[in-house]
């Protein structure tokens, strides 16, 4: 049976790897079919493809950040046209708020008597050979793993889940809200693009009253299109991919597994969930913005 892994970053978002190195990793993982889905940006895209593997076949995807009055939502997109006007201008937008967001973040954390400084954080997160774009071009998505990052490198937490708990993370006192789509209408864009969605970690969800996403609003957004529920995640226990498998199949939806691979940051851990092909198949049959590409 095809290995299928649906969720991974590259060091154009916040892993810690380029796109070339992460095909790589999925090959050598023995993975058949890899979704490159880094946040809010489809700068990946091209290295991947020019660096296939002969037999991977890639997804071109992307992490939305989304956000509702009631919880944070991560959507994965695939296979969407990326010149879409409309979507095409809101990730500008989103991209351009994550540099604003950090720069406020790294004002904050000084103000505390951290020792972060802007440029570090912009090196952290440039991609290799982008380190002199400007912050707000495509390619330098800069984000919150990138500022924690730079804390722990100041001495200020013991890892990069300790810099979230104490400084970044939501009600702590460097925390920023950011520019965020709404859901259910970030899953219409997508599909206006050609394109389909799976909802992201639904049990890991910020300003949520339970952790996790509302299902009434899972239910709305499935009314807009959307295709999977992603309820076979690393961070999720058995109990949680139980309650997310059965409300995908309430709702007619795909089920998928991802690793959410980060690199260095999550342990190399690409297909450590993944998807079945039959779902695989449900979830992107409607796509029609752009295709996956095998690598020869």
């Amino acid at each position: 049976m095809a290995l299928i892994d649906l969720h991974a970053h590259s060091n154009v978002s916040d892993g810690t790897e380029p796109p070339a190195a992460v095909v790589g990793r999925a090959a050598a993982a023995g993975l058949d079919v890899l979704a490159l889905t880094d946040h809010d940006t489809v700068a990946g895209w091209e290295e991947a493809v020019s660096h296939l593997p002969p037999g991977l076949t890639l997804v071109p995807g992307m992490e939305l950040s989304c956000a509702s009055r009631d919880a944070s939502v991560h959507l994965l997109a695939y296979l969407f046209d990326p010149e879409h006007p409309e979507l095409a201008a809101e990730l500008r937008h989103v991209r351009a708020d994550r540099v604003i967001r950090a720069e406020t973040m790294v004002r904050r954390l000084r103000e505390e008597g951290v020792d972060v400084a802007w440029r570090r954080v912009r090196d952290i997160a440039a991609a290799d050979g982008q380190r002199d774009r400007p912050p707000e071009e495509e390619g330098n998505a800069v984000g919150r793993p990138h500022v924690a990052r730079a804390i722990v490198e100041a001495g200020a937490a013991s890892d990069v889940q300790d810099a979230f708990d104490r400084w970044i993370g939501a009600g702590c006192v460097a925390h920023v809200d950011r520019y965020t789509l709404d859901p259910v209408r970030a899953v219409t864009l997508v599909r206006a693009a050609g394109g389909v969605c799976s909802l992201a970690h639904p049990a890991r969800a910020e300003n949520s009253d339970t952790g996790a996403v509302p299902e009434p609003l899972v239910e709305r957004m499935a009314h807009a299109g959307l295709g999977g529920i992603e309820a076979d995640h690393p961070s999720h226990d058995d109990a949680e991919t139980t309650h997310w498998r059965g409300v995908a199949r309430r709702l007619g939806l795909a089920i998928t597994g991802s690793s959410d691979d980060h690199g260095e940051l999550t342990g190399h851990r690409l297909g450590s969930r993944v998807t079945d092909p039959a779902e695989f198949a449900q979830l992107t049959g409607p796509a029609t913005g752009t295709r996956p590409v095998t690598g020869g």
